[in-house]
C-alpha cells in the first residue's frame, strides 16, 4: 500500500503509480509545481520502439495515470482539474490543479485491488446484467463466431511477434526472472516461475536462449500462452473516432475505469494488443483487427481478453520518489 504523504498531489500520485501501462515500462514523469500544480511528463528513455514506434500504447498508458491519479485525488478530498497537453512529444502530456473539495468516486476504491490478470479463464460467461453494465465502459464481444476469429488473430499476432527479432529481443531485455531480477529492477515483464528462476540462477536460460524460438522452453512458453488466449471468452474493445495523442489520453483513462469497474464486479482483464502494434510485420494483423473490431476510420487502442479467472498478482513499481523530477 502506499505510504501515507502530507502533500495531497504526492498522495495521489502514489496511487497513480499503479496505473496499466505497457510492459510495465511506467513511462511517466512528474514535476510538482508550487503548492498546488502537477505536470505530468513521458520518460522519453521508457520506450518500445520496436513494437511501439509511435508511442501510441504509451500515451494510453500515460493516460491510464492520469485517470487513477484524478480519482485517487477525489478519494482525498481534492478535485484535480486536468488540462491535457499533448500537442507535442517533447513537453509535458498533462498538468492538474488541485483544488480542495473534489467528490469521491466509488471506483477509486479498486486502485489497490486491480491487477491485470494473465491466467486462462474458466468457462463461465458473464451475465446479461454484466454484459450491460461493462458496455458503458468499453465494447463487448461475446459473438461465438467473432470471438473465435479474434482468438485466432491474438494467436496469429503473438506468433508474428515472438519471430519477429527486434520486436522479440524488446521483450526478451524487459524480462525479470525470479525475485532478485524483479527486486532490482521493478519494472518490465516479471516472470515468477521457480524453474526459469532456478534455470537463471544456474546459467542454463540467458537472454540468447530465450531469443532463440525453437528452443523446447520457449515452445513450451508459447504453448501455454496459446492455452490462456484459447480459454478466452469474450473481449472488449476500447477504440476513437480518431487517433490524436488526446484520443490516445482519453483512451487511457476510459482503460483506467473500465479495469476498475470490472475490478470491482470480480472479473478478470488482460490487454492483447499484439495485432494493434505498428510495426510493417504486423500490417496483416493490424489491418484484420480494424476490420473486426471498430468502425471505418476508427482505430482501435485496446482490445483485452475479459472473463472469470484465479485471483491476480500485483505487478512491481518503482517506489514514486523515483518518478518525481522536482521537490516543489
Amino acid at each position: 500500500m502506499p505510504k501515507p504523504y502530507h502533500d495531497p498531489r504526492k498522495a495521489a500520485l502514489s496511487y497513480a503509480i499503479l496505473a496499466p501501462n505497457p510492459h510495465n515500462l511506467q513511462p511517466w514523469l512528474v514535476e510538482l509545481v508550487g503548492q498546488d500544480k502537477v505536470r505530468i511528463h513521458r520518460d522519453t528513455d521508457r520506450e518500445l520502439p520496436e513494437t511501439d514506434p509511435c508511442h501510441r500504447q504509451l500515451y494510453i498508458g500515460l493516460g491510464a495515470f492520469v485517470e487513477t491519479m484524478v480519482l485517487a485525488a477525489g478519494a482525498l478530498g481534492f478535485d484535480a482539474q486536468v488540462k491535457l497537453l499533448p500537442d507535442g512529444d517533447d513537453g509535458p502530456i498533462a498538468e492538474a490543479v488541485f483544488v480542495p473539495g473534489g467528490a469521491s468516486d466509488p471506483l477509486s476504491a479498486q486502485i489497490l485491488n486491480r491487477h491485470s490478470n494473465k491466467e486462462p479463464y474458466t468457462e463461465q460467461r458473464l451475465s446479461e446484467e454484466e454484459v450491460s453494465v461493462l458496455e458503458n465502459y468499453a465494447t463487448l464481444i461475446s459473438d461465438e463466431d467473432l470471438v473465435a476469429r479474434i482468438r485466432g488473430l491474438t494467436k496469429r499476432a503473438f506468433e508474428i511477434e515472438m519471430r519477429t527479432p527486434p520486436a522479440l529481443k524488446e521483450s526478451v531485455d524487459l524480462m525479470r526472472i525470479g525475485k532478485a531480477e524483479i527486486n532490482a529492477n521493478p519494472d518490465g515483464i516479471e516472470l515468477r516461475d521457480p524453474m526459469l528462476e532456478m534455470l537463471r540462477l544456474t546459467g542454463l536460460l540467458d537472454n540468447e536462449t530465450l531469443m532463440n524460438v525453437d528452443h523446447p522452453g520457449t515452445q513450451s512458453h508459447m504453448r501455454g500462452y496459446f492455452a490462456m488466449l484459447d480459454s478466452t471468452q469474450q473481449y472488449a474493445v476500447i477504440t476513437t473516432a480518431t487517433n490524436t495523442r488526446s484520443d490516445q489520453l482519453d483512451a487511457g483513462r476510459r482503460l483506467m475505469r473500465f479495469y476498475l469497474k470490472t475490478t470491482e464486479m470480480g472479473l478478470g482483464v488482460h490487454p492483447v494488443s499484439q495485432a494493434l502494434q505498428e510495426y510493417p510485420e504486423m500490417a496483416d494483423e493490424y489491418a484484420l483487427a480494424h476490420e473486426l473490431l471498430a468502425p471505418s476510420g476508427y482505430t482501435v487502442q485496446m482490445l483485452l481478453r475479459l472473463g472469470h479467472g484465479p485471483e491476480p498478482i500485483a505487478t512491481p513499481r518503482w517506489p514514486l520518489e523515483t518518478r518525481i523530477l522536482n521537490e516543489a
